[in-house]
């Protein structure tokens, strides 16, 4: 196993360990609201400032991204030639309801692109890993995308617009679309698990905009080395610059992208 591999793993687990206990007694935890419908908790941040450290002290000299941070992209992906792309708690809201569908993502860039990711689930235990060019796994076994090949018979998974609800309408355009084209639509509600089970076939696929790079950065790299591909709405590689990501298995990829491109902030379409 690459050793950056390991120390994400590390870090991963630390930081699951801070958010098990906490899950214990959730109703005594502070909750500040960031803005509309995005929460951070003591949690987020305490998970974070562990997973900072055990980076920090194997690789001083690299670049972090975290979500509680505030570092922007840009100016981090410029300075460094290794940047940690963190998001310590992706499905807060999830979190501090009880609902158990929440995880840790970490992700290594090289020169602005994934080559090491770790999504780890502490409720179910379950760690999803990849290394660019080494294949995706599930605790230490091998995974694969789904080979459905029709779209009418796949599992979607989406995320509604929560902070900025001025793409709610086109998004409901698009909520309608999907549910006509496909077997069933879910929004469990922390994309980065979502895009790990796009990797291990438990979703064909998933499509949502206005994610953050720290949403999706582990969960790219688990899908393209688990068989998948990841793109915008219009197929195209922008995603981590735009928050605009469609994942799938490649048959089901490229329906969903003959129906979405219309949709695209590439086009200026409604979601724009």
């Amino acid at each position: 196993m690459h050793p950056m591999l390991n120390i994400a793993i590390k870090a991963a687990r630390k930081a699951g360990s801070i958010i098990n206990r906490a899950s214990m007694d959730v109703d005594l935890l502070r909750v500040t609201r960031k803005q509309h419908n995005d929460f951070v908790t003591e949690v987020d941040r305490a998970a974070e400032a562990a997973i900072i450290e055990i980076i920090r002290t194997a690789y001083p000299e690299h670049g972090i991204l975290a979500e509680e941070s505030g570092q922007s992209w840009r100016e981090d992906e410029e300075g460094h030639e290794y940047t940690w792309v963190i998001d310590p708690l992706d499905g807060t809201t999830n979190f501090i309801h009880g609902f158990p569908q929440y995880c840790v993502s970490i992700a290594q860039l090289h020169k602005g692109s994934p080559v090491q990711a770790v999504v780890y689930d502490p409720t179910r235990d379950e760690l999803f890993t990849a290394t660019k060019g080494a294949g995706a796994f599930l605790n230490n076994r091998r995974i694969r995308v789904s080979r459905r090949d029709k779209l009418a018979d796949c599992l979607i998974g989406t995320g509604f617009p929560f902070r900025d609800l001025d793409g709610l309408k086109a998004y409901v355009e698009v909520f309608a679309l999907m549910t006509q084209s496909c077997a069933g639509l879910r929004r469990p509600g922390a994309a980065a698990l979502d895009l790990a089970y796009v990797a291990c076939g438990r979703l064909d696929g998933f499509f949502e905009t206005g994610l953050k790079p720290w949403d999706m950065a582990a969960g790219m790299l688990l899908i393209t080395e688990a068989g998948g591909l990841v793109g915008n709405y219009a197929g195209e590689a922008r995603q981590l610059e735009q928050g605009e990501v469609l994942a799938g298995n490649p048959k089901a990829f490229a329906q969903m992208v003959r129906l979405l491109t219309p949709y695209s902030l590439d086009n200026g379409g409604p979601a724009a």
